[in-house]
């Protein structure tokens, strides 16, 4: 487990002992706020009652909190407290009862000082049926029994050695902030956040023609200290902080049999590594007159990673024919600039123009180094690899206009530049324009209008063919991040007034992208949607909404398995719809309220493979979800209530990916035999809420 770090403690302290040092120097007895809106005194809400789940679901446990078969504690509230000289004090909790629980304080003296507390958790899981023959699981080495590796998995002794893996890990977060109003423009702000990661995640490890789908273990924790200054004036408004960053992982690699035993008998991972990033971030802004304001922000940071490396392998004799690394470690260090200026401007009513620019810089000063090669601890390769330093450069302005019309008339439209620099790229250059224009009208009282079309056109530089990771590329590849293109975007929006307890909204949105010089690549993405929302008020106690979205997204890659002109194509085609309906109704009026919410969501996804010898196409892989939501609210006495809830949720989907591959469904694949997620669940809520 990971435990709080120094760097924890000390900001915590120093961000305490801040704050003690505040409260010693306020003199606030002779305050008083005669209109203060505020009340006095202490109030808030406790809320608890008994919850269950009807049965085991990873996912339907994902993020939830409610994985687990059975009963479960509801536990939550909020709490104020206002002091007539200026004390004050707030508390919210949820769901305490849950992995998913949440704390959140903050105290301190209006106008002089602040201090905040929190605590948030959240759990993942990854897989449903999962099992492996590995044991350690969670921990950096996984081991086979004595005589387990087999040429292939039908000759493992699976039958007797597979064991139930839960996947996922927890993710909490702590945070401590302080803020001192050093005078009446000055503010100062200490904060601290600490994250944690503890559990596993999926992993796959290979050697050679063979694989393993496993667990690798999460032991890691993040912490961020900041320290900002702001100050403002009448006229212009300023701030500086220093942001310090620091990622560790106490699990530095995974270490693992190989139940193969093809050549080599365990194999090294590296995870994650150690890493620091040290930031300046600034702003400014100043009003030049109550029509023009430009204002300003930069952040300059440093990116560091220095881990130690692993050796070039964990078999001795193969690390000795490798040879020595040229270096411990990377050194690795990445320096990043982000900056912008903008103004604003309007110079008649009505008008109002704006413009920025933006300059994004990722530098990476690591050093270029050639290192030995083994793969999958198998066998040493005589071609030696060195490290790519990636680094880009991007400069953005944008320019626009923003006119109210005569009547309800508003029309807008801008200019966008975007032009980026890469270094070890195909194309050094790529450079995109971008016009688009936005107008709304109200035509008649009951139907409000607005459209906004866009268009885009990328290019770049001399396209030439990558050297540097070894492996020849075809001279007709146009990668789509670099390729030139040109996109298209159109939205409409109408929102019709029917009376005024009944409203329908109905938006459609189409884009295309198109790159017709990209022989070998991405040549066509398209998607449109079509969304719809209603909302109806039936007298004075009871309310109906509804909503229905169905979008379509496809895209067409051109491919050469003859390392020549284009001779398959791939086309993928993914369909998404939704819909909802629900209601809330008081039986009772200031007594009773229930309400019901229906929703289902599908969706659909087609890979197709086209060559000469006409392929039947990949299974299609879907997704249904059904959820139905019953919550009543009944009021027991003037501050206490009575609430209740029932949740029904069916997940069912197809994935030809995981569908039927158990463990030894393939001959050098030994599968963790997770299939696609499969549940119903039904969850009870029954609590009480009280208010003081």
């Amino acid at each position: 487990m990971k435990t709080f770090s120094p760097l924890f403690v000390l900001a915590a302290l120093g961000v305490l002992s801040a704050a003690a040092s505040s409260v010693a120097r306020a003199q606030t007895a002779d305050w008083k706020c005669e209109l203060c809106p505020y009340p006095k005194g202490i109030s808030g809400t406790v809320e608890a009652g008994l919850g269950a789940v009807s049965k085991d679901s990873a996912g339907f446990g994902d993020m939830t909190g409610l994985r687990d078969k059975g009963a479960f504690v509801l536990l939550g509230g909020t709490a104020t407290a206002r002091g007539a000289d200026g004390a004050y004090a707030d508390a919210r909790a949820s769901d305490l009862g849950l992995d998913t629980r949440s704390l959140w304080a903050r105290a301190g003296l209006e106008g002089l000082f602040a201090l905040q507390l929190g605590y948030d958790s959240l759990p993942r899981h990854f897989a449903d049926g999962a099992q492996t023959p590995f044991s350690g699981n969670g921990s950096a080495v996984l081991a086979l029994p004595a005589g387990f590796a087999q040429g292939n998995t039908a000759a493992m002794p699976l039958a007797s050695t597979l064991k139930p893996l839960a996947v996922g890990f927890d993710a909490k977060r702590f945070d401590l902030a302080g803020t001192w109003l050093g005078s009446e423009r000055l503010k100062l702000r200490v904060s601290l956040r600490h994250d944690t990661r503890d559990g596993t995640r999926p992993v796959n490890l290979s050697f050679a023609s063979t694989s393993a789908q496993a667990v690798a273990p999460v032991d890691q924790s993040t912490d961020v200290l900041e320290v900002a200054a702001s100050y403002h004036a009448a006229k212009w408004q300023a701030s500086l902080a220093y942001q310090l960053s620091q990622f560790r992982n106490a699990k530095s690699s995974l270490t693992w049999d190989n139940p193969f035993n093809a050549g080599a008998r365990r194999g090294q991972l590296a995870l994650a590594p150690d890493n620091d990033l040290h930031q300046i971030i600034g702003s400014a802004g100043y009003q030049f007159s109550p029509s023009v304001r430009a204002s300003a922000d930069f952040a300059a940071g440093r990116l560091t990673q220095n881990q130690a490396f692993l050796a070039t392998s964990v078999d001795a004799a193969l690390a000795a024919a490798a040879g020595a690394l040229p270096t411990p470690s990377l050194d690795g260090r990445v320096d990043t600039f982000n900056g912008s200026v903008r103004l604003t401007a309007a110079p008649i009513d009505g008008l109002r123009l704006n413009a920025s620019l933006a300059r994004d810089v990722r530098d990476n000063r690591t050093a270029v180094r050639s290192y030995p090669s083994v793969v999958t601890d198998t066998f040493v390769d005589l071609a030696r690899v060195s490290n790519t330093p990636f680094s880009q450069w991007q400069d953005r302005f944008k320019m626009g206009a923003d006119y109210h019309g005569p009547g309800t008339l508003r029309v807008s439209g801008g200019f966008e530049l975007d032009r980026r620099e890469r270094n070890y790229t195909e194309a050094v250059s790529t450079r995109e324009t971008t016009t688009w224009a936005r107008a709304a009208l109200q035509p008649i009282d009951m139907l409000a209008l607005s459209l906004k079309l866009a268009h885009a056109d990328r290019d770049h530089s001399t396209y030439g063919t990558a050297v540097w990771f070894g492996a020849a590329e075809n001279p007709l590849l146009r990668k789509f991040n670099l390729a030139a293109r040109q996109r298209n975007r159109a939205s409409l929006r109408a929102d019709l007034t029917l009376s005024e307890p009944v409203s329908v909204g109905v938006t459609l949105d189409h884009a295309k992208d198109g790159y017709k010089g990209s022989a070998i690549g991405l040549s066509e993405a398209r998607s449109s949607a079509l969304g719809i929302d209603a909302a109806v008020a039936i007298g004075e106690r009871t309310r109906l909404h509804g909503f229905a979205q169905i979008e379509n997204i496809q895209s067409l890659q051109n491919g050469s398995q003859a390392f020549a002109a284009p001779d398959w194509a791939g086309r993928s085609k993914d369909r998404f719809s939704t819909l909802g309906v629900g209601i809330q109704h008081t039986v009772i009026a200031d007594k009773l309220d229930v309400g019901l919410d229906l929703s289902t969501a599908r969706s659909r996804s087609q890979l197709q493979v086209q060559t000469a010898l006409e392929e039947p196409d990949f299974p299609r892989a879907s997704t249904a979800q059904d959820r139905v939501k019953l919550s009543a609210s009944y009021q027991i006495k003037d501050q206490l209530w009575l609430d209740a809830g029932l949740l029904h949720e069916r997940y069912e989907a197809q994935d030809w990916r995981l569908d039927g591959v158990l463990p030894a469904t393939l001959p050098t694949l030994l599968s963790l035999g997770q299939q696609a997620p499969q549940y119903r669940v039904n969850v009870l809520r029954l609590g009480l809420r009280y208010k003081y």
